[in-house]
C-alpha cells in the first residue's frame, strides 16, 4: 500500500512544529464509548503529561498513537523521521513495514516494562540486532553507553544477569535503556514510576528529565509523552499538562494552571492523584 499524505486538519501540510496530530478521534468498545472526539497537537522536542482518574481514556490514547489500535473515527497523523519536512502520515494508510519505520524512530517504556526472560544485554540487543541488522560488535557499545546513562553497571557481569534478578527500580531503568538505545525522536512512558520505592521513583524522575534535556542542549530532537498520576514527577518536568475526562480532553495547559485550577472536575483528582498512582483505588464517599 502506498503511503497517502493525509491532509485533514490544520497542521498537516507537515508544520515542523508538530510531532503528533489527533483529530476528532473516536473509540468505542461494545457499547461503552471510550474516546469522544479527542483533538490534540503534541510539538516536537515537547514534554506532555496526560493525566486523568482511572477508565478515562489515557491509554486508549496511547494505543492509538502507538499503532496498536485502530479508531473508529478520526485520524492519527504524525511525523515520518525518514521524511522529515514532509506531511504528516495518517497511521490508518501505512502498512505494516510502514508503520515498522515510523517505530524505528519511537522509544516506549510500558507500565509493566515488558521485559522478556534472559539476560541485561538480551533485552537490548534483540530489538537492535532484528530492526537496526546490527551485529554483537555494534550492539554491545551501545549496550554499555545506555547503561550507564540511566545509572545502571555496565560491566560484563551486569550485562550477562538475567533479569529476574533486578529488583523494580532496575527493571524499570533497564527498560527506559532499551527505549533509550533506539535514539528515539519519540518517547513514551506508560506510568514510569508506579510502584516503585520513593528512591527509585526520583530516580526514574531524574532519569526522564535529563535524558530529554541533554538531547536539546546538544541541538538533537526529542518528544516525550508520558502518562501518569505522578505528582512529583510532574513537579519535577514541569510539562505541558493535558487531562483526560471521560474520554474527553477537558485541561490542556501549563502545570501551574493545573494545580491552581478549582474545577470540581480537576480538584477532586488532584487530591487522588497519590492513591492512583500507589495503585489503589480511592475509597467511596
Amino acid at each position: 500500500m502506498k503511503t497517502k499524505k493525509t491532509t485533514t486538519g490544520e497542521n498537516a501540510n507537515g508544520n515542523p512544529e508538530t510531532e503528533i496530530l489527533i483529530k476528532g478521534l473516536h473509540k468505542s468498545f461494545d457499547s461503552k464509548h471510550v474516546l469522544k472526539g479527542v483533538d490534540l497537537d503534541i510539538q516536537r522536542n515537547s514534554i506532555v503529561a496526560i493525566v486523568g482518574g482511572s477508565g478515562c481514556g489515557k491509554t486508549v490514547l496511547l494505543n492509538h498513537i502507538l499503532g496498536l489500535l485502530e479508531p473508529d473515527k478520526g485520524h492519527v497523523l504524525v511525523s515520518d523521521h525518514d521524511k522529515d519536512g514532509e506531511p504528516l502520515v495518517d497511521l490508518a494508510d501505512l502498512d505494516e513495514n510502514q508503520m515498522a519505520n515510523i517505530h524505528m524512530h519511537w522509544g516506549v517504556v510500558f507500565q509493566n516494562n515488558a521485559l522478556f526472560s534472559g539476560s541485561v544485554y538480551d533485552n537490548i540487543a534483540l530489538w537492535l540486532s532484528e530492526t537496526r541488522n546490527m551485529e554483537i560488535e555494534e550492539i554491545e557499545p551501545i549496550a554499555r553507553k545506555v547503561l550507564d546513562a540511566v545509572s545502571l553497571s555496565s560491566d560484563q557481569d551486569f550485562l550477562d544477569l538475567d533479569v529476574h534478578d533486578l529488583s523494580g527500580g532496575m527493571a524499570k531503568r533497564l527498560a527506559v535503556a532499551r527505549a533509550l538505545a533506539m535514539n528515539p525522536q519519540v518517547i513514551f512512558y506508560d506510568e514510569p514510576t508506579t510502584g516503585l520505592d520513593p528512591t527509585s521513583a526520583a530516580q526514574i524522575h531524574d532519569l526522564i528529565v535529563t535524558t530529554h534535556e541533554e538531547l536539546m542542549e546538544k541541538g538533537d530532537s526529542r518528544t516525550t509523552l508520558i502518562i501518569t498520576h505522578d505528582k512529583d514527577l510532574l513537579n519535577r518536568m514541569r510539562p505541558r499538562t493535558v487531562m483526560m475526562h471521560e474520554g474527553e480532553i477537558f485541561f490542556d495547559g501549563s502545570l501551574e494552571k493545573f494545580e491552581k485550577s478549582k474545577s470540581p472536575y480537576i480538584r477532586p483528582y488532584f487530591d487522588i492523584m497519590p492513591i492512583l498512582h500507589g495503585g489503589r483505588k480511592p475509597l467511596a464517599d
